[in-house]
This record gives C-alpha cells, sequence and structure tokens, in this order.
C-alpha cells in the first residue's frame, strides 16, 4: 500500500489494475477497512470497477466477518 501512495504522490494514474492490486493486498493482509476504503474512492475518482474489485473488496469484508458490508457490496455488485 505504501508503493500505492507513493503512486499518487508521483502522479501516477489509478485505474482498476492498480486499485484492484491494492484492495488484493489489503484482502490478504486482512485490513478490511482499507480495502472498502480503497472501493470508495474508486468511485470518487471515476476509476472504474469490474468483477476483480468487487471480488477482492467483497472477499475482504468476509474475512473481515464483515458479513452485511460483504452482503451489501454484492448487492451493488449485481445490481451494476
Amino acid at each position: 500500500l505504501q508503493l500505492f501512495r507513493e503512486m499518487a504522490d508521483s502522479r501516477v494514474e489509478r485505474n482498476m489494475i492498480t486499485d484492484g492490486a491494492a484492495m488484493s493486498a489489503c484482502e490478504k493482509g486482512m485490513q478490511w477497512i482499507q480495502a472498502l476504503h480503497l472501493y470508495r474512492e474508486m468511485a470518487d475518482s471515476h476509476v472504474g470497477r469490474d468483477t476483480i474489485t468487487y471480488s477482492a473488496v467483497v472477499s475482504s469484508c468476509e474475512k473481515g466477518a464483515q458479513w452485511v458490508q460483504a452482503l451489501q457490496l454484492f448487492r451493488e455488485m449485481v445490481g451494476s
């Protein structure tokens, strides 16, 4: 995630791939709050979201035992 922040400081443009990779790192590190924060930032930054990014954030919430949040995200994914 430090590299992700350095990208922003260097004005490297965010995209689904960079954000998805960061969320996957959050998932593996059991950092569901950070993954959710990145997910919300994607919408604020108008970065597209795909099945991979949805899967990473839902899985992060699931691993953090945040079942309600995971279900809400899943419903959002299905509805988009």
